[in-house]
């Protein structure tokens, strides 16, 4: 994790393994932190999932959605950024009323 953050501190790209690696790990710290699925947490190309309880959905694309690149996800769940700082900057993507999980980060 650090190596990776790292990288994007010095304003280089990490090494895809390492960022894949970081990536999926933190995802899996919010499914164990806020298990549940009504939220869909997507970071492309590395990983999915689902948190948070309520409603679940069971079929096509689920009500509530975060949707972001590797770099913000990794900055995020580490706190080196702030949820309102990744909405002002426009690096989020979101929809659906349970779709805020700021409470939920950092990991």
């Amino acid at each position: 994790m650090a190596t990776v953050l790292a990288s994007f501190d010095a304003g280089e790209t990490p090494e895809r393994v390492a960022l894949r690696d970081a990536v999926r790990a933190l995802l899996a710290g919010l499914a164990a932190k806020v298990p549940g699925r009504s939220v869909e947490v997507r970071v492309p190309p590395y990983g999915a999932i689902q948190c948070v309880e309520g409603p679940r959905h069971t079929r096509g694309t689920p009500p509530n959605v975060v949707e972001m690149d590797p770099e913000t996800w990794v900055r995020l769940a580490t706190g080196s950024l702030s949820w309102d700082e990744a909405i002002t900057q426009g690096r989020l993507r979101i929809s659906g009323n349970r779709a805020d999980i700021s409470n939920y980060i950092p990991i």
